[in-house]
């Protein structure tokens, strides 16, 4: 089992999440932004051209790589299922208990016939910065010879000056997307620690991550 576990982790490229930022093993991050969808198929036919015009337009106009994950999850109804039971409990008209009852019978009977999908759309943004500074030699020496806060803090400068620069590209998508009529938000920590959990375990329930 721990050589699973060791494999599982050396597989993983990932360092650290900080502050919503994904921090990789060479260095470079990346930040998730979770998007929500357009019904094309409620739009009139001149709608569905302009909107796919303008993510076309949007897309054209990026100097940076962007990948697009689309993640599909069975629906947890157990959550909806225990409110409703809570609301049950508390109800003092008879009628509404038995009708509360058979809906909830209802509801699970259907959703164990009938697999209930969930989409989450997701748009990584990546940031790997390229020093001109070799990374050996005279400069790698000079570098061991600093005092463990000085290369903590010169470490620290390094991200703070990376994820600035992630951050405008974040907001360059996101201005993108909202242009398209699509809502976006950047997940924070928590959230992108969910994603990458249920990636590599994808028996889990839902979690509750979501666009306000």
């Amino acid at each position: 089992m721990a050589l699973n576990a060791k494999a599982t982790q050396e597989f993983v490229p990932i360092k650290e999440v900080r502050d919503g930022i994904i921090v990789l093993k060479d260095g470079g991050l990346r930040a998730i932004i979770l998007a929500n969808s357009v019904n094309l198929s409620l739009k009139s036919a001149d709608e569905q051209k302009a909107t796919i015009l303008q993510f076309q337009s949007f897309l054209n106009t990026l100097d940076f790589p962007i990948q697009i994950s689309v993640q599909s999850r069975r629906l947890d109804i157990r959550p909806y299922i225990l409110l409703l039971e809570n609301r049950m409990k508390v109800q003092s008209e008879p009628l509404l208990k038995l009708q509360t009852k058979e809906y909830i019978n209802f509801i699970t009977s259907f959703t164990e016939s009938v697999n209930i999908m969930t989409k989450s759309f997701f748009v990584v943004v990546p940031y790997t910065h390229t020093s001109l500074a070799p990374t050996t030699g005279l400069f790698d020496r000079l570098f061991k010879k600093k005092s463990k806060e000085e290369r903590e803090a010169l470490k620290e400068e390094d991200f703070e000056e990376k994820r600035s620069q992630l951050e405008e590209r974040v907001g360059v998508i996101q201005q993108g997307l909202n242009r398209c009529g699509i809502k976006s938000a950047m997940l924070g920590t928590e959230e992108v620690v969910e994603v990458f959990y249920k990636v590599f375990n994808p028996g889990e329930v839902e979690g509750k991550i979501r666009v306000e």
